[in-house]
């Protein structure tokens, strides 16, 4: 347990607030945490879960205490069909145990190294969110203290309610300490392929009828890219005319953002804010929402390492990420750049996508909690 730094504030991904808070924790057990929030209770402190602080709007920032769940990364168990695992491991920390069995968890997300429980809190989309759903949706169980430092655990068939406000929740309702993680066959080589289409609604279509173990999308320079990925499989999916295709090991496939974030940090690009715009929105609506959001978005409103994916998902049974059944993920990942638009202006223009989404029965994703429910 460490004070906080009263001389700076802390800040997460997003970069766009600092705040510092009274105490920071590190917990290595669930009955620490169970005290931590029973002691916060009494002064009516805020705590507040953090893993990576990948969060880009600040939802891993308080003035409160800050409870650093890295220290949590135990595997407590592991067999063919699942893993028992603290919240604060990673990704890759998960893969590095599982891999060793022939395993892997249905959706991984693109970049390993955030914890277990900060995407489950967020509901973690990824390349196989087609066919398996969320990472939430892959959970098994979990162990969570509560806003009254109750070690409660929970699954779809045992105190559901918690299951289901946890799951996507943003932290807002309990802490995850450990999860249950379904886990499936892992291939040892990948297929990845590249094709390219002329516009948002044949890359949608494209996403829908490709047969594929992993679906992804992008755009770049008015171009919509779509990269699928089949798993120890030697040609590429029926029905794509590939422009390229490239023979991958699955590790190499499943780390494939470590050169690019390597070069950001190298460039200074990972140290900038990142006000990350992402919405999720009806199939029937996307392709044109997503048109008329790119035709008055410029170079200067993404940034110089700005990303914007397409996504073709199933949400599966998450109550909390309020996502519509036939969902795609439009995702403009700025990066507040020299040159291009402030960080402030980047907000604004989230804002106002935020809004127009919501008219056509979208939502912003991850979802954005309500304060009212805050531990």
């Amino acid at each position: 347990m460490t004070d906080g730094d009263r001389h700076g504030a802390i800040r997460d991904f997003g970069g766009l607030a600092g705040r510092a808070p009274r105490l920071i924790v590190r917990p290595a057990s669930v009955v620490e945490v169970a005290a931590l929030v029973r002691d916060a209770a009494t002064t009516s402190t805020e705590v507040v879960a953090r893993g990576c602080g990948h969060s880009s709007r600040g939802e891993s920032l308080t003035d409160g205490v800050a409870v650093d769940m890295r220290g949590m990364a135990t595997v407590h168990e592991l067999s063919a069909t699942h893993i028992v695992v603290g919240a604060g491991a990673t990704w890759r920390g998960v893969l590095e145990a599982t891999l060793p069995c022939g395993r892997m968890p249905p959706v991984l997300p693109d970049y390993l190294d955030l914890t277990v429980g900060g995407t489950l809190s967020a509901a973690g989309i990824g390349g196989a969110s087609h066919i398996h759903g969320t990472q939430a949706a892959n959970v098994i169980e979990l162990e969570a203290v509560t806003a009254r430092g109750e070690i409660l655990t929970c699954s779809p068939t045992h105190r559901s309610q918690l299951f289901d406000a946890l799951r996507s929740g943003m932290g807002r309702h309990g802490i995850i300490t450990t999860a249950t993680l379904r886990l499936i066959a892992a291939p040892e080589r990948v297929l990845s392929c590249r094709a390219q289409y002329a516009s948002a609604a044949e890359l949608i279509a494209a996403q829908e009828k490709i047969g594929a173990d992993h679906l992804s999308g992008q755009v770049k320079s008015s171009v919509f890219e779509l990269k699928a990925v089949v798993y120890d499989q030697s040609r590429p999916p029926r029905g794509l005319c590939s422009i390229d295709v490239e023979e991958l090991t699955f590790v190499e496939f499943a780390d494939r953002l470590r050169p690019d974030v390597d070069k950001m940090i190298e460039v200074g690009e990972w140290d900038r804010p990142h006000p990350w715009g992402q919405v999720i929105v009806p199939a029937v609506h996307a392709a044109a929402f997503i048109e008329q959001t790119l035709s008055g978005t410029t170079e200067a409103d993404i940034g110089l390492s700005g990303v914007i994916l397409i996504k073709r998902f199933s949400p599966g049974p998450v109550p909390m990420l309020r996502a519509p059944s036939d969902a795609v993920l439009f995702a403009l990942l700025r990066t507040a750049s020299p040159g291009s638009k402030t960080a402030a202006q980047m907000v604004l223009a989230n804002e106002q996508l935020y809004d127009r989404a919501h008219l056509v029965g979208g939502v912003p994703y991850p979802p954005i909690p309500e304060v009212t429910s805050a531990i």
